[in-house]
């Protein structure tokens, strides 16, 4: 993923302190039950790694198979498939055939939809991406919906009026990119109201060269959390830390659901950070959720070294 990417030598002078909840998000957490039980849904962006095979995997693993044996690791995926290229109801079933009934998936709308028309005049092929992930049944998610990187302040009606069209049975996530969302928080707070009215999410994403992205604020009482790593640096380990750390607090508060998604700036390291994110949740939050079980001890997730933090060094590309 190169989202929000830097070079191996500036990671050392990034402030990787999570910051703190966003006023409003203390506020919502003030609103639930303690003690109610919290859904964890972690996965991954794709199951189609060919560079899994001998990982996670087994040897010798046809294509076709790779969905069976990810649903045997992960309970969810954000399905960065259906943004490519849409979908059948007949694939999204198929796809759902392949997993266990408490599996998520968590599928992008499609580029013609958010890049390529940037959300206008899009009913039809909404109409038939809704369609679509109908067949997921019962193991469908959050939609995903991450505009076009341009689509700024300016256009947050036209994103008001596309949350408007759609139904309001289906969970909604949004991820923006445009920095200016963040810059100002005024803005911002607009864009959470908006968001807020139709019921949908937004969506915290952790990258190394985007901090503002991780403004660290709820409009529902679910979190959905896109982790980028820098392919097992030490400073993926203790990000890490700190996410297990707030996400028990949020917990302990009473928080619905965790969606929690692993991307790499070479996904082939996603189950390594997975594995450890899952270890440390069941260690802290005291949790069972099942670990990814890597096919040989050489893939085994490294012992993570301690590193220190300096100031942020922000580069704001969409």
């Amino acid at each position: 993923m190169e989202f929000g990417k830097l070079e191996t030598e500036d990671l050392n002078a990034v402030d990787f302190a999570l910051p703190a909840d966003n006023a409003a998000t203390t506020r919502l957490l003030k609103t639930l039950t303690p003690g109610e039980t919290t859904n964890f849904f972690i996965g991954c962006a794709k199951w189609g790694r060919k560079d899994w095979v001998g990982k996670i995997y087994p040897r010798g693993t046809k294509e076709a198979d790779f969905l069976n044996h990810y649903g045997q690791h992960f309970n969810s995926i954000e399905l960065n498939a259906t943004f490519y290229r849409m979908p059948s109801a007949a694939r999204t079933a198929e796809w759902a055939g392949k997993v266990n009934s408490n599996f998520k998936f968590s599928p992008k709308f499609p580029n013609q939809i958010t890049h390529l028309r940037r959300l206008k005049n899009v009913e039809e092929p909404t109409d038939r991406f809704l369609k679509a992930v109908h067949g997921f049944g019962s193991t469908l998610g959050p939609l995903f919906l991450m505009p076009h990187p341009g689509v700024g302040p300016k256009d947050l009606e036209r994103i008001d009026a596309f949350l408007e069209y759609l139904p309001k049975d289906v969970k909604i996530v949004v991820e923006l990119r445009h920095p200016d969302w963040f810059s100002d928080a005024t803005v911002s707070e607009s864009l959470f109201k908006v968001l807020e009215k139709h019921g949908a999410g937004s969506v915290i994403t952790d990258a190394s060269g985007r901090r503002d992205c991780l403004h660290m604020r709820l409009t529902t009482p679910d979190a959905f959390i896109r982790f980028v790593g820098n392919d097992l640096h030490p400073t993926d380990y203790t990000r890490i830390d700190q996410w297990v750390t707030r996400i028990k607090t949020w917990k302990e508060a009473g928080i619905k659901n965790i969606y929690f998604f692993m991307h790499q700036n070479e996904e082939v390291h996603s189950p390594e950070a997975a594995k450890y994110l899952i270890q440390q949740l069941n260690k802290v939050c005291g949790l069972q959720i099942p670990e990814p079980q890597f096919v040989s001890a050489e893939d085994a997730v490294p012992e993570p070294k301690p590193v220190k933090v300096k100031k942020t060094i922000s580069k704001k590309k969409a």
